[in-house]
């Protein structure tokens, strides 16, 4: 089951979507990734879709993702004592590590990271950013401010700073329980919440060990301040915007998506867009216009994947929400300007061999007739540095390795498939035409250009560019 379509989709499994009936069906509407969202649900339900989205690769005859998110540190303020208090403009309120339930005056806050990170000047946004607080002096267990945009405040209400870096691991106690849960399960991709710094990817790495590929949420503004070095240790990004979007001003929130995006692909990593793109349709069977070209405005931007949050995880409509994003990445890919547009985004420098020799090959590919190019890889690298190019051909990559065909799946414009490793380099190309041609890559007789590295088997970097051509049918005698 092949795409007409190069970005990918990232469907969120919830209660609307959970059932093995469902999860076909999105596969089948266009899905490529499933992600598992571990702020919700129990260990035996996420056991069971993953269950569920490996039978479904075997009805849509392709691999899909599963993407674990944990949920990363909640912060929270205490409980009132009678209930929610109203906050106007220009009053002073006090946090503290008091448990004493609050009133109109102070609350506790149960996060001493937080009020031993506290400093004058510093913003302290409430309840999704609806309530604004400035500090105006702080010290062990406390810190007073003034609030800016006042409002009703109820106990357990998140806390959010966003020009502080909090001293604390984005993985919780809950996180390593479920991170484990998770590796056990056999998931392709992790994703870490609330990433402020390298050493949050750095610790993730530590722990994962190769056993599935990473991924940041860029969701804080501190990580933007050293988006490179986070980068550098991850897999994949994701833009997440809902939580960017609490503690960033609006109108800031486009400018950081393109600065990660950009990053993410000089990078040669997949990125994903995420958050509220097609929002309305958690209620309604289509989407309003400004969300259609939200979708398409990522497309154009070159990003990897496009992601569905509530509206496959608890909407009224998943299978076309699925099915409207899908048609819209399609219509942006017909586009005759959406190749400029595209790579427009595109900056980076090719450094090494094995960047030279795919940098060669999407060349190649762009000046003859060539319909396909084939990355024979064991890690997935071969293909990733393949996509970075953003060749308009379809890229098929052959593995052995189950776990490296399945991470490919969040990868722009790549096919992946579990293929026989190779011992020699006839079979190499007999493989690459064969395959091509059985998905439908390429006709009988049409140009295919193979990318591999030698000794095959060995995982390291492709060393080798072969051009060769699809079957023709056996003469009948």
């Amino acid at each position: 089951m092949i795409r007409a379509r190069r970005s990918r989709i990232v469907a969120t499994i919830g209660p609307a979507s959970s059932s093995p009936e469902m999860i076909v069906t999105l596969a089948k509407a266009g899905a490529d990734v499933f992600r598992l969202n571990f702020s919700h649900g129990a260990h035996e339900t996420h056991a069971a879709v993953y269950k569920a989205i490996r039978e479904a690769e075997k009805v849509v005859g392709r691999p899909l993702g599963v993407l674990a998110d944990l949920q990363g540190p909640k912060l929270r303020v205490g409980k009132f004592a009678d209930g929610p208090v109203m906050l106007k403009a220009g009053q002073a309120f006090r946090f503290d590590s008091d448990p004493t339930p609050g009133d109109e005056t102070r609350v506790h806050l149960p996060h001493p990271e937080i009020l031993t990170a506290m400093r004058p000047g510093a913003t302290l946004l409430l309840d999704d950013g609806k309530l604004r607080m400035t500090v105006t002096d702080a010290g062990p267990g406390y810190a007073n401010t003034t609030v800016v945009n006042g409002g009703k405040l109820s106990e357990r209400k998140g806390v959010a700073v966003p020009d502080v870096v909090i001293p604390m691991s984005p993985l919780t106690a809950k996180d390593r329980e479920d991170l484990a849960f998770a590796l056990r399960l056999g998931v392709d991709w992790i994703a870490l919440s609330f990433v402020q710094a390298p050493e949050d990817m750095a610790e993730l790495r530590r722990i994962v060990e190769g056993r599935a590929a990473v991924l940041a949420k860029i969701e804080k503004p501190q990580a933007l301040k050293v988006l490179g070095p986070i980068l550098d240790l991850c897999d994949g990004v994701m833009v997440a915007r809902g939580d960017l979007g609490v503690e960033m001003a609006p109108e800031e929130v486009p400018v950081a998506q393109k600065v990660i995006l950009r990053a993410a692909r000089e990078r040669g990593i997949p990125v994903i867009v995420a958050t509220q793109m097609l929002e309305s349709m958690t209620s309604s069977p289509t989407p309003t216009r400004a969300e259609a070209s939200d979708v398409a405005n990522a497309v154009y931007e070159g990003a990897d994947a496009v992601m569905l949050s509530a509206e496959s995880a608890a909407g009224d409509y998943p299978e076309e929400s699925v099915s409207m994003m899908n048609r819209i990445i399609e219509r942006v890919e017909r586009d005759p300007r959406w190749p400029e547009l595209m790579q427009a985004e595109q900056d980076h420098d090719d450094d090494n061999d094995a960047d030279v020799l795919v940098v060669a090959a999407a060349g190649a590919a762009k000046a003859g007739s060539t319909k396909c190019l084939v990355a024979f890889t064991t890690t997935g690298a071969t293909a990733r540095r393949l996509s970075r190019e953003r060749p308009l051909q379809p890229v098929l990559a052959l593995s052995p390795e189950i776990n490296a065909v399945r991470r490919l799946t969040l990868v722009w414009g790549v096919e992946p498939r579990v293929s026989a490793q190779p011992d020699s380099l006839e079979v190499v190309t007999t493989n690459a035409s064969s395959k091509a041609l059985e998905l439908g890559l390429v006709a009988p007789g049409e140009r295919l250009l193979v990318v591999a590295g030698t000794p095959f088997g060995a995982p390291g970097a492709a060393n080798l560019l072969r051009l060769a051509h699809a079957p023709a049918p056996a003469r009948r005698r």
